[in-house]
């Protein structure tokens, strides 16, 4: 009954009073980018939600596209502007997850939407991930986010699937706040960014 229909409610209602709330501040950051991006604040990608599905995630952009003179794109870090290092050092590029979850393709709490090109890599037991909607935070971010393996991440990911519930629910959002406010576990720099999943990491 809560993963059918109360999950639903919560995360309509708390995603909604939170753009209404963080509205202004979303506003500031949209016309930051703006300038800092030549006129791209957000980034859009597809990406597998529940049953594998694919879904359109988007994110505050903190990375300019940059190329170098064959056409390529520069380095994580050369292309990360100044206000992309302050929006995901407080986890603010995340924010607009909040509109995936309020129009149903994400959960405020799941597993994290990854790349299409991980699924075959996963084996049967890490591809249940995908069995519920994919969350903006989940039990893995935590319990480690970057700085754990991306084997230990799944197996979070599996333990949330398997035991979802109102109060693990309440306890990971709690969490994820403090976590915020103190920092801990934000997304790693551009300088020493997360290694890709190759399947045995």
């Amino acid at each position: 009954m809560y993963i059918s229909f109360f999950k639903r409610i919560i995360d309509i209602l708390l995603s909604a009073a939170g753009i209404i709330i963080i509205s202004p501040l979303l506003l500031v950051v949209i016309i930051l980018l703006l300038y800092a991006n030549k006129g791209k604040p957000f980034f859009v990608q597809e990406r597998p939600g529940k049953n594998e599905k694919p879904f359109k995630l988007i994110k505050f952009k903190t990375m300019s596209d940059k190329r170098d003179s064959k056409g390529n794109l520069l380095s994580d870090k050369e292309r990360m502007t100044k206000v992309g290092i302050f929006l995901r050092g407080y986890s603010l590029d995340e924010l607009p997850q909040l509109f995936n979850v309020l129009a149903g393709s994400m959960s405020l709490v799941g597993p994290r939407p990854l790349l299409f090109k991980y699924i075959p890599l996963y084996s049967e037991t890490q591809r249940k991930r995908h069995d519920l909607k994919p969350g903006i935070t989940g039990l893995a971010q935590v319990n480690g986010r970057n700085s754990i393996s991306w084997t230990k991440k799944f197996e979070y990911d599996v333990e949330y699937v398997e035991n979802v519930s109102f109060l693990l629910d309440l306890k990971i959002l709690y969490s994820t706040v403090i976590r915020v406010i103190n920092r801990h576990g934000i997304n790693q720099s551009a300088e020493r960014p997360m290694l890709p999943f190759n399947g045995s990491n």
